[in-house]
């Protein structure tokens, strides 16, 4: 949070003192004039009282002085918001890395529920598209509010199979999204990158132009598994797939099971459709600040406890 005027917090609290003191002092005087003309009965009644009425109303009051004083000094904090209307894309990777096991029962059909997961867990009102990418990129479901019609595109994800064009899907996945709003790539890769444009430079593209991309790594690197039907190691490019997040404003997330990939998922459609916006409190506490005053004081006007 920061305060744009924070001499006012000070001068609140001052006045509040200045306030509690002089209640105080005529609580006292209300007292002993009372006493003067009281018998023993009323003093010992008097004096085993432990709340003064006057005097919880004064601090009220100090209270409501204390917040108007802050509402003065601008308070403004960043809070994060729900987003209406925004856009995601979803890009998966359909390589034929993607037939390894070292996530069960593949990284392919792992990444294929956890896009269900994504789909279930974002809010209604948000729109989004599927684009999987392998040797090219192609567009599986256009940008849609549409919940079920994205179920079902997901069956249409073609099976893994050629090469790894990240940077194609990142552009294609560009193209889907409108010019302003609150807009997010998911990519779903192991971020082996060996076709097409540089996807690092289109990522920065991207991000120039307020997208952000999120990056979630499927897969392991010491599992030792070779991905079936040829002779190369299941790795995943983590260090790629860091560069392409962190130069579009995003994060970066590993998963190394079919439950932790869900789990990133689900986190995911919960953070690209919130933004962080920074909010002024100052009218609400001095709405707040000045009602209680009001309430204070005038209670305590009918009560007779503000002589």
């Amino acid at each position: 949070m920061s305060l744009a005027h924070p001499v006012w917090i000070a001068v609140g609290i001052v006045v509040a003192a200045l306030f509690l003191w002089a209640a105080r002092g005529a609580a006292r005087r209300a007292a002993a004039a009372a006493l003067a003309y009281s018998d023993l009965a009323f003093f010992e009644a008097a004096t085993r009282q432990r709340l003064d009425p006057a005097l919880a109303i004064a601090a009220a009051a100090a209270l409501g002085i204390v917040a108007l004083g802050a509402a003065l000094a601008g308070p403004r904090f960043t809070a994060l918001v729900p987003v209406r209307g925004g856009a995601i894309v979803l890009c998966v990777d359909t390589s034929g890395s993607m037939r390894a096991t070292d996530v069960d029962p593949t990284r392919a059909d792992a990444a294929a529920a956890a896009v269900r997961a994504f789909i279930d867990s974002v809010p209604d009102g948000t729109r989004l598209a599927i684009v999987a990418f392998a040797g090219g990129a192609g567009v599986v479901a256009p940008l849609t509010g549409d919940k079920d019609a994205l179920r079902d595109a997901i069956s249409r994800i073609p099976p893994p199979n050629g090469g790894t064009a990240i940077g194609d899907a990142l552009a294609a996945a560009g193209r889907e999204l409108p010019k302003s709003g609150r807009r997010a790539i998911v990519l779903i890769t192991d971020g082996v990158n060996n076709l097409g444009v540089d996807p690092l430079t289109t990522a920065q593209q991207l991000g120039a132009s307020g997208i952000e991309i999120d990056t979630v790594g499927i897969g392991t690197n010491d599992s030792g598994q070779l991905v079936p039907g040829t002779d190369q190691a299941a790795t995943i490019d983590e260090d790629a797939l860091r560069q392409i997040a962190s130069s579009a404003r995003g994060v970066y997330a590993r998963a190394n099971d079919a439950g932790s990939l869900r789990s990133r998922l689900a986190a995911l459609a919960n953070s690209t459709t919130t933004e962080k916006k920074r909010i002024d409190a100052s009218l609400p506490l001095a709405l707040g600040g000045g009602a209680v005053v009001i309430l204070a004081v005038a209670g305590g006007l009918l009560a007779g406890r503000f002589p």
